[in-house]
């Protein structure tokens, strides 16, 4: 049985404590009782009955997107086992529907793992939101995942996350950053949910396809959440979620920076598939070359490429004025055209 690092636990943290001194940090954290006082929170504690019912007070009658895996998945989300396609099917239905068959699965001994997954409230259940507020983020719109038990295997994400449990309970495994060689990541833009996953099963690891993975193991770090306690994932940080229960909910909140700011277009991740396609043609030592220029102007190891330019001159280096960022989106536009 592996031996999971503990992620540091907080309770009765602010908004400002977190924001000041945790998430620049860029470690995970565990906050126990973030939205102790939601209704949603409450309604689940009580039955998954109460809970869809809670829901659907907010329903208008949209659909949302829903994946189902036959139970031949073992609960697992993932690629087909050829790699050809993936291993549920996916489409839209009635949110109401959803809930009535989640609810019907409960006594059921084989079922399919069913989820509806990445949800705006606004757009589904609008006012869910408003009633189920969190100081951490007045601007931020949280997405909704809902369903029964189900595994995601590692992937990351290219924001900063707080994902909340709202209803039953899960279990997060996370890997740093530094890890991601020793994760066997499968391809960029060919993906399950549409984040780069591991193409190692974490409940079932092959170690003579993926030896590197004993590495991984032996720096991740394990958490279990309870409803209406969350866990603050950093960006990049590799993450395998199970959710143990047969009715299993979850908010998260995605953003960029120390600060609560919506996540941004583009992502790092599009400029990493542009630095691929740039490159792929350049000898090893070019693309060493290349490197030295990534370290000084993007991670600036050495003299801050800013701190000697006139900052009239700083361009890219500088401040942007809205003018000159979607200046620069249209000239890339027009390049890529090429």
């Amino acid at each position: 049985m592996t031996m999971y690092k503990q992620v540091s636990e907080y309770s009765a943290l602010s908004a400002q404590q977190f924001f000041a001194e945790l998430a620049p940090a860029q470690q995970p954290v565990v906050i126990r009782g973030f939205a102790r006082d939601w209704p949603l929170v409450n309604a689940a504690k009580k039955t998954p009955q109460d809970f869809a019912a809670y829901l659907l007070r907010f329903y208008t009658g949209k659909k949302a997107r829903i994946f189902v895996a036959p139970p031949a998945a073992n609960k697992r989300f993932y690629y087909n086992d050829d790699m050809t396609g993936v291993n549920y099917i996916s489409g839209e239905e009635r949110v109401d529907l959803f809930l009535g068959r989640l609810l019907e699965l409960i006594d059921r001994e084989v079922y399919p793992a069913i989820s509806m997954q990445n949800s705006l409230p606004s757009e589904i259940l609008p006012g869910l939101s408003d009633e189920n507020k969190s100081a951490y983020f007045p601007d931020v719109e949280p997405r909704l995942w809902v369903g029964n038990e189900g595994i995601v295997s590692a992937h990351y994400d290219g924001a900063d996350n707080i994902a909340c449990v709202v209803a039953g309970r899960r279990r997060f495994v996370l890997f740093p950053p530094e890890q991601t060689g020793n994760l066997y990541p499968g391809p960029l833009n060919f993906t399950p949910a549409g984040a780069p996953t591991s193409m190692v099963n974490l409940n079932a690891p092959d170690f003579e396809r993926y030896p590197h993975f004993k590495t991984a193991l032996a720096n991740a770090y394990s958490a279990e959440l309870a409803p209406g306690d969350a866990i603050f994932i950093p960006m990049l940080w590799w993450h395998h979620v199970e959710s143990l229960e047969k009715v299993n909910a979850l908010m998260n909140y995605w953003w960029n920076g120390s600060s609560a700011k919506s996540a941004i277009s583009p992502s790092p991740i599009d400029s990493l598939n542009i630095a691929l396609l740039a490159m792929r043609d350049l000898t090893p030592k070019q693309r060493a070359a290349w490197r030295c220029m990534f370290d000084h102007y993007l991670f600036k190891q050495g003299v801050d490429p800013a701190s000697y330019i006139p900052e009239h001159q700083q361009h890219l280096l500088g401040k942007l004025s809205l003018d000159y960022v979607r200046a620069i989106k249209d000239y890339f536009i027009e390049k890529l055209k090429k």
